[in-house]
């Protein structure tokens, strides 16, 4: 009677220290819900700040589920199901777990959510590693509080006082609070294990998107990057598509010159950003929800946006053939090239 009191008193003390954590971590995810549903309506797939063009901004470096993301940014009407889905489950598990309401099965969801953030999202932030702090901290957060339960300022405890047939059904201490039926020496072992593994994927994915184990560090979110693919002339016609995978996610790369030379350096073909800004919409054709669109100075072109251009102009149409280099110019400064042969 007495190791069960002093399990009782050191699971209820362990749920006492970890109450700030639960509290913080609990409110990150229940306050994705209320700025999307309740402040704001972010759902909107016309509106803007549409979460689903968020989301969009995690698929060229996501690790692991980039099939999965690529899937839903494809598919519109899954992907806004998918985001209010996640959106919901966000509100609920995140306001369980600040109330300390079936406490272990929430930090199941907190560590679940935390993963998919860290995976897709790890590698963003502009200033310092946003979301993969983010991501890891809430994969440590769900996990320590899977084992110190909730104590006694939760719901679960408040349950488990009523005396309710509930709170004494075995599978309760897994789901709720309580003392969980594992021996001591038992319990040390899984402890050590998980939080070894858990400091292993801290330092892998930190290395993956960051470099910030050893070698050079680097920050895919400080400057836009373009990748250019399917690049030809065709009579008049140069078409070429665009593939924005680097950069901040708060604002597009601003193209501002599209410059077509031979092999010389002689220009055949130029448009600048006023030409851009007025580029025509049919001839964009986008492929994921983050769309390529012109802005009100250049062609803009969003985190994790991928279109095909198509530029019509008579000068193409009696080119020798050769080799050929088409250029694209950020509003920085940055340029990017991709050599046509024909």
């Amino acid at each position: 009677m007495n190791n069960n009191n002093n399990n009782a008193s050191s699971f209820m003390i362990a749920g006492l220290f970890t109450l700030a954590l639960r509290l913080v971590t609990g409110w990150t995810y229940f306050s994705a819900f209320w700025r999307r549903l309740v402040l704001e309506n972010k759902l909107d797939p016309g509106g803007t700040g549409y979460v689903g063009e968020k989301f969009n901004h995690f698929l060229p470096n996501a690790l692991g589920i980039k099939p999965i993301i690529e899937y839903m940014v494809t598919h519109p009407e899954s992907l806004w199901w998918a985001m209010a889905v996640f959106t919901i489950i966000e509100g609920i598990v995140g306001l369980l777990f600040m109330l300390g309401l079936f406490t272990r099965l929430m930090s199941i969801g907190v560590f679940s959510l935390a993963m998919g953030i860290l995976l897709g999202s790890g590698w963003l932030g502009t200033t310092c590693l946003d979301e993969w702090q983010i991501g890891i901290l809430g994969i440590a957060a769900g996990f320590t509080i899977f084992f110190s339960g909730s104590g006694k300022h939760s719901l679960d405890y408040w349950l488990g006082s009523k005396s309710l047939k509930l709170t004494q059904q075995k599978w309760f201490v897994w789901l709720g609070s309580g003392v969980l039926p594992i021996q001591t020496k038992r319990l040390h072992k899984i402890v050590f294990s998980g939080a070894a593994i858990i400091l292993g994927i801290s330092l892998l994915t930190n290395q993956y998107f960051h470099g910030g184990v050893w070698g050079t560090l680097h920050n895919k979110s400080v400057k836009p990057k373009i990748e250019i693919a399917e690049a030809g002339i065709d009579n008049d016609i140069l078409s070429f598509s665009v593939f924005r995978v680097e950069g901040a996610d708060v604002y597009g790369s601003f193209l501002i010159g599209i410059t077509l030379t031979d092999i010389n350096g002689n220009i055949i073909l130029e448009k600048d950003n006023r030409d851009l800004a007025a580029f025509p919409e049919n001839n964009i054709a986008n492929k994921y929800v983050a769309s390529v669109k012109p802005g009100k100075h250049s062609l803009v072109i969003p985190l994790g946006a991928r279109a095909q251009l198509t530029i019509r102009d008579n000068t193409l149409s009696d080119l020798p053939a050769g080799n050929y280099m088409l250029t694209l110019t950020d509003i920085s400064g940055i340029t990017w090239t991709k050599s046509i042969v024909f």
